[in-house]
């Protein structure tokens, strides 16, 4: 359970970090609170977590995640650049979350 809470916490993640885009510096009520909302959740689900996994491994892998997915959709809704050399970094955190996963005790 503790990787599938980790899960959980990294793709709110991605909810609140979008969130906080579409809030537009919290002046726009409905965004915001999505925001809110979703930073709480995963705040509680990387604490379900930490009770398991390292803390060092959960937090790594809950901050790639949300890395990937905001790099996604920074991409992908907001026309932000997707060289060839962006793509590979990415690939190299997605690389690092693998690596974490496979390792961790």
């Amino acid at each position: 359970m503790p990787w599938f809470y980790l899960f959980l916490a990294g793709l709110l993640e991605v909810g609140w970090v979008l969130g906080l885009k579409y809030a537009e510096g919290f002046t726009r009520p409905l965004p915001s609170l999505f925001t809110a909302v979703a930073l709480i959740a995963s705040m509680g689900f990387l604490g379900l977590a930490i009770r398991d996994l390292p803390l060092g491994t959960a937090y790594a892998v809950w901050t790639g995640i949300g890395t990937l997915g905001a790099a996604a959709f920074g991409i992908w809704l907001f026309d932000e650049p997707a060289s060839l050399m962006r793509l590979a970094c990415i690939g190299l955190i997605a690389l690092g979350i693998v690596g974490l996963k496979v390792t961790a005790a």
